[in-house]
């Protein structure tokens, strides 16, 4: 079973990605994936540092950039030096036999080309509002976001049971 831990739209609040991360990893994320807009080192790190104090083995992390997302060579190699899989503009991971693609969201023609290949999940970010439909044979998926929207939220997407879970951040 592979659980993964979707966070998204960070727009440089490592507070807020701190704080969830934390309840990703409470939900027995294997995987955590930030769909971009990360501006910034800070909230790099906010995703990993700490990871090794939870008592259990230590999630993957990816990312990939959003369309806020400026001077990312420098953020690349921080990122990877710290363990963290740039993969941009998408990237793609097979876990329990099923196929995730997951990019930000604003290249068009990325979202189809998934969408096309009928791959099991599209995650992205990008609009900041919470999204899951199915396409076909696709599940759409959009966390939501942690700056400007109503409620900051992540997914918790369970992909051998097909199960999300949206879930509030706590504030401060």
């Amino acid at each position: 079973m592979a659980i993964v831990g979707l966070l998204s739209d960070s727009h440089g609040r490592a507070d807020v990605t701190r704080r969830a991360v934390g309840v990703l990893i409470e939900r027995g994320a294997e995987v955590l994936i930030h769909l971009g807009d990360v501006c910034g080192e800070q909230v790099v790190e906010a995703m990993v540092v700490g990871l090794d104090d939870a008592g259990r083995t230590k999630p993957t992390v990816h990312m990939v950039y959003g369309n806020c997302d400026f001077r990312t060579e420098g953020l690349t190699r921080y990122a990877e030096h710290l363990g963290v899989q740039v993969d941009d503009p998408a990237g793609r991971i097979e876990l329990d036999g099923k196929t995730i693609v997951f990019t930000h969201g604003h290249i068009e023609r990325l979202m189809r080309s998934a969408l096309a290949e009928g791959v099991d999940y599209l995650c992205h970010g990008h609009t900041h509002v919470v999204r899951d439909e199915r396409i076909d044979k696709t599940r759409v998926i959009n966390p939501g976001a942690l700056f400007r929207a109503a409620r900051y939220t992540v997914g918790v997407l369970d992909t051998q049971a097909d199960r999300l879970e949206i879930v509030q951040v706590p504030p401060q």
